[in-house]
């Protein structure tokens, strides 16, 4: 029979809402998990209170990256913001160009190509693959599997050659702006593109046989951390937190962009909400953004116009208003607020990421009565950025 703790030995709350803790008693110990970096949760730090190896209380720590983008962002031209964004979300910068771009875009009456439609939406499901790639490594990595991470590394490796093709870049590229994209696809890029997505592949079939059949794997992420549907909508749970527990929420579906409405697929869902079922949701949706990259490819228009026509960039003011732009990111819903004065600069900018409620709100409320053993695993589980709460 499986171990069972006496939960009567746990510390109550009191009428303030807060755990009658006696460190002194010597039943507690207070222990500090984070921050460390590289990793996907590594710039930021949960304070721990354990009973035994069992957590019983838990608070999220954050502020150990550059902040205050959205207060930069105010006291920046519309063009000067553009360099700013990015850098919210570094794992998968250009979502956040394109909510800014289009948010501009809506402010000011300004209708983007077609053809930068079609490429701007090649550029985010790039970025996504890239994202599941980082996330993928990350969590075989926290239950000791390093392998599978120099191998979804070096498949992010040729992804990352293929943006550095396409925008001169590999990290932040900056590359789609408001009013539509910097540029076309170069010569030749789609045979390219063919040839890294076919090296993924491959990959991913080791990958699914080496991490989800793997017998460690399945023992200790089948049934823990486990997200009750009923939170969803309490704590703001989106994308693959949501759908692993059965919950069809897609962005991309629900309110579609860009030119999604034009490709063919449909939500990937689970049913278990546990470790095991978000790392299997996030890998089968990687695998659709690889097919939606060659639908992309096969109907993108070769010519016409990529940037609409803008005034002065230096001098340009946009009309009186307010917005709020959303689509899916790896994550989930990612939306951008902004509001405008008539001034050339931004009034109000505020992020929607969804680390911020994952990381902190959920994070807070799931881990609680986890072993000490299962926080890393548990914390890649909902695949968080740091920068998006720090923004």
């Amino acid at each position: 029979m499986a171990y069972q703790p006496d939960r009567s030995q746990y510390p109550q709350r009191r009428v303030d809402g807060r755990l009658d803790i006696d460190l002194a008693s010597g039943k507690y110990l207070k222990l500090w998990h984070g921050p460390q970096h590289p990793g996907i949760t590594g710039n930021m730090s949960v304070e721990l209170t354990l009973c035994g190896d069992e957590i019983v209380d838990a608070k999220t720590h954050v502020g150990y990256l550059h902040r205050g983008f959205e207060k930069l962002m105010e006291r920046r031209t519309f063009i000067q913001c553009f360099p700013i964004v990015c850098r919210v979300c570094v794992p998968e910068p250009d979502f956040n160009e394109y909510c800014y771009a289009a948010a501009v875009e809506e402010l000011a009456g300004i209708e983007c190509p077609e053809r930068a439609r079609w490429i701007r939406t090649l550029i985010l499901e790039m970025g996504r693959i890239n994202s599941y790639l980082m996330y993928l490594g990350g969590q075989s990595g926290a239950f000791g599997m390093g392998v599978i991470g120099q191998w979804t590394t070096y498949i992010r490796d040729l992804m990352l050659d293929r943006f550095e093709e396409l925008t001169g870049a590999r990290i932040y590229h900056m590359f789609i702006l408001p009013g539509g994209v910097r540029d076309g696809l170069p010569e030749g890029f789609e045979q390219r593109m063919e040839e890294t997505l076919r090296e993924l592949e491959s990959t991913m079939k080791d990958v699914r046989d080496v991490l989800f059949h793997n017998a460690v794997f399945k023992k200790r992420s089948v049934g823990v951390g486990v997200i009750d549907p009923a939170w969803l909508e309490p704590y703001g749970v989106t994308g693959p937190n949501a759908r692993a527990a059965g919950v069809a929420k897609d962005v991309r579906i629900d309110q579609p962009y860009l030119v999604y409405p034009e490709l063919s697929y449909e939500a990937i869902v689970g049913k278990d909400s546990d470790i095991y079922t978000r790392a299997d949701v996030r890998y089968r949706d990687l695998l659709q953004s690889v097919d939606l990259i060659r639908q992309i490819l096969a109907r993108m228009p070769h010519e016409g116009p990529v940037m609409a026509k803008l005034p002065n960039v230096l001098h340009w003011k946009i009309p009186q208003g307010e917005t709020y732009i959303r689509g899916e990111c790896s994550r989930g819903e990612y939306g951008y607020y902004v509001v405008t004065d008539g001034s050339g600069y931004p009034r109000r900018i505020n992020v929607r990421g969804p680390s911020y409620t994952h990381a902190v709100a959920l994070l807070e409320h799931m881990i609680i009565n986890q072993n000490i053993s299962d926080v890393a695993g548990l914390m890649v589980s909902l695949h968080t950025y740091p920068p998006e709460v720090e923004r």
